[in-house]
């Protein structure tokens, strides 16, 4: 293990990714290959956490249930809001970007949801401060209260603000976890929240009763530069999926990265995917 390594050197913990995009927002992987990739790996959950969007997590975890998959996959969205990222786990709706952290955090909460401050600390608009951190652990309704903080992200790592991160989650006193931020599939799992048991609701109890710890490697700058590039060339071919769609008026946009996710309206397509009509939204 490097020296940014936090996990306890335990078999019987669990591994998980909290953190993962896919084609349907800025990523360049889509479901079916992110599947395939997690579940060659050694992880027991992974969570897709796209921006502003459920579609491709709800699709993944249809194909991972009605298939038999080892890895269980959690539904998730990172939500944009004026005081940074958010991630939201075990969501069944969206919600809604720009809104405060707070209102964000609540309406994670409603759903039954797990809310987790995101790459914290770091001086930019989309991670959250130190300051919004404690007035949210300081409200006097529940509801506002994050249950996890990202005490590692591999796109953050290498910067000089998130080394402190750690020993103030440890001060804040709420459930520290870990999650690659993956862009594409073979980076998954280059951060990982360890924790006691194998499935999403070990990992839910896990968070609840802060017993997660958190493994992982920063993404060096070359590769980030790279990662960069990639979504580049993604966002130009998007770009021209649909225009052409829209030209042509043949019902089709750019690839959401599942079946049926280049139709317009978007729908997954249960045939493609090998299920049953009835499978289908």
């Amino acid at each position: 293990m490097n020296d940014e390594t936090r996990a306890e050197t335990r078999t019987d913990l669990g591994r998980a990714d909290l953190h993962i995009h896919t084609l349907a927002s800025d990523g360049v992987s889509g479901v079916e290959e992110i599947l395939a990739w997690v579940e060659a790996s050694d992880l027991d959950v992974v969570a897709i956490t796209d921006h502003e969007r459920i579609d491709a997590g709800v699709v993944a975890q249809r194909l991972a249930e009605a298939r038999g998959l080892r890895t269980e996959i959690i539904v998730g969205e990172e939500v944009t809001t004026r005081n940074g990222h958010l991630i939201a786990l075990f969501l069944t709706e969206r919600i809604k970007p720009w809104g405060s952290m707070k209102d964000a955090v609540a309406r994670v909460h409603d759903q039954g949801g797990i809310a987790i401050v995101a790459h914290p600390l770091v001086p930019y608009p989309l991670c959250a401060s130190e300051g919004t951190i404690r007035t949210l652990l300081d409200s006097a309704d529940s509801r506002h209260h994050p249950d996890a903080i990202e005490a590692f992200n591999p796109t953050t790592a290498r910067m000089r603000w998130s080394r402190r991160v750690p020993d103030f989650v440890a001060e804040v006193g709420v459930a520290p976890v870990a999650g690659s931020d993956a862009h594409r599939a073979d980076l998954i799992g280059r951060a990982r929240t360890r924790f006691p048991g194998r499935t999403a609701a070990d990992l839910r109890a896990a968070i609840d009763t802060r017993a997660t710890s958190w493994e992982g490697e920063g993404y060096a700058w070359r590769e980030q530069l790279g990662m960069f590039r990639r979504q580049t060339a993604k966002n130009l071919r998007a770009v021209r999926e649909e225009v052409s769609g829209k030209v042509r008026r043949n019902g089709t946009g750019r690839d959401l990265g599942y079946p049926g996710g280049r139709q317009r309206p978007i729908r997954f397509d249960a045939r493609a995917a090998g299920l049953p009509d009835e499978d289908a939204e």
